[in-house]
């Protein structure tokens, strides 16, 4: 099999993504905001709270889950992914707010996708408090269909966590992941051309890893946190180092799920590194890991 397929190939661009950012940053530096490009914004309540809010779509696994029955499964996906990335602050999340648009829309599927949003909800201690519906015939194609939100959260300024005090020497701790979760599916699907695949772990939801993080907080000193998302392992965990630092990683020291083999057999492996979680979800830098599954150490640059 072909090993040559590619992300931007398909029709995306994460440099074209970056440069976006950094396009945008004066613009919105200028209204006061902090965090921006992080994986949560922040703006301060008081003297001593920070709000931190996320914004994110599923994107393009909607078309296979819909193809699939899966739509609930995208719901859990989108609660999941904004709520992991204003967990990445250290702040707890308070509220959801999420959109569907579509060129018609269906009742059915908008019920899926709200339910599956609102299980991971519950699990989280997060109200969903409404959301927008808009059926736009003029943007979408018959079919097509789209779910964003917007999570907000609470973190006490002494318990922030911002990748300020990561040193070289400190731990990368990986969370396992449940499958490609809900990036780099414009890439998936044009694999699934030349090969179909069918094991859960393709469209297996995002997890939610706020227990985790909470956990690991009780027994470690986290001084970062990243979500595993587009941009794979060293593009989200270069989000939160200071400058100067870099990871090294042990890509042996995880097992993969299925999904990636798979994948593997049609791309190559610096993209597969570059696009995908590759079976790591959720990343912890600290100091002393105990027993938590070690993927890497922060090196000097």
């Amino acid at each position: 099999m072909r090993g040559d397929r590619t992300y931007e190939a398909a029709g995306v661009s994460i440099a074209k993504a970056d440069a976006v950012v950094e396009r945008l940053r004066a613009a919105v530096e200028s209204t006061g905001a902090a965090g921006f490009g992080a994986f949560a914004g922040l703006h301060p309540l008081d003297g001593e709270r920070l709000l931190a809010a996320s914004t994110d779509s599923v994107g393009t696994k909607l078309i296979l889950a819909r193809e699939r029955g899966a739509l609930r499964a995208c719901g859990r996906d989108l609660a999941a992914h904004c709520i992991n990335d204003v967990a990445t602050t250290g702040a707890d999340p308070l509220i959801l707010l999420d959109y569907v648009a579509a060129n018609r829309i269906d009742l059915d599927a908008v019920a899926e996708l709200v339910e599956g949003a609102a299980e991971v909800c519950r699990e989280a201690g997060c109200a969903l408090v409404g959301g927008e519906t808009a059926e736009l015939p003029g943007i979408y194609r018959e079919e097509e269909l789209d779910f964003a939100g917007t999570c907000v959260g609470l973190v006490e300024r002494a318990r922030l966590i911002d990748g300020s005090r990561i040193e070289a020497g400190d731990a990368i701790v990986g969370l396992a992941s449940a499958g490609v979760h809900a990036n780099g599916f414009t890439l998936v699907r044009q694999v699934l051309e030349e090969e179909d695949y069918r094991g859960e772990d393709l469209l297996a939801p995002t997890r939610l890893y706020l227990a985790e993080v909470r956990r690991l907080r009780e027994r470690c000193d986290v001084r970062g946190l990243a979500h595993v998302t587009g941009g794979g392992i060293l593009g989200n965990l270069e989000r939160v180092l200071p400058k100067g630092l870099q990871a090294e990683i042990d890509w042996q020291a995880w097992p993969r799920p299925g999904v990636f083999e798979w994948l593997a057999r049609h791309v190559a492996e610096d993209e597969l590194r570059r696009v995908f979680n590759l079976g790591i979800g959720y990343l912890a830098v600290v100091p002393d890991p105990g027993d938590e599954l070690v993927i890497g150490r922060i090196t000097r640059a």
